[in-house]
């Protein structure tokens, strides 16, 4: 048999939100039926009826129906979840940034542009970042820079004169 659990009572401001959000085409699916979910336990259905009407479990009807007597309208909204932290530091992001912005040449580097895989061997060798080609490409990329990708060509060369304007090897 399932427990009985005992609600506060509305106020009448918290009644008339709750319809509101019942009825609501704008709100988040879950808000709405979450407010649907207080409404019916306070009309007198049990829990057990209103996760069947509302499709969902038990467990989640008196979390729910817990959650609102203890924070109000408040209660309707998802609490703030754990998630990775971030592997990179604001700091360590900005170092990556600002070094990806600086011109070899002024830190005396025998380059004139950075390549992704220049970018990495400093920031490991110099700014002790240890971080792959490709998370740095993702978090320049979500900076909005562009890296200059060296072009190589495999197939004949652009110029016919090419071999003539090298000379000897």
């Amino acid at each position: 048999m399932p427990k009985r659990i005992k609600l506060r009572t509305l106020t009448n401001e918290e009644r008339i939100q709750l319809e509101k959000f019942s009825r609501s085409a704008i709100e988040s699916h879950q808000i709405v039926e979450r407010a649907k979910m207080i409404l019916l336990a306070h009309q007198g259905l049990p829990v057990e009826r209103i996760a069947d009407k509302l499709d969902r479990s038990m467990g989640a009807v008196y979390l729910r129906l817990k959650r609102f007597d203890n924070e109000g309208i408040a209660g309707l909204q998802d609490k703030p979840r754990r998630g990775r932290k971030p592997t990179y530091t604001e700091t360590e992001r900005g170092q990556m940034i600002a070094l990806a912005r600086t011109d070899p040449d002024k830190l005396g580097l025998p380059f004139g542009h950075w390549t992704l895989d220049r970018l990495v061997d400093y920031l490991h060798n110099k700014d002790q970042i240890g971080v792959s080609r490709a998370q740095l490409a993702r978090i320049l990329q979500a900076e909005g820079l562009r890296w200059y990708q060296e072009k190589s060509y495999f197939t004949e060369r652009p110029d016919p004169q090419f071999v003539e304007k090298r000379g000897p090897s």
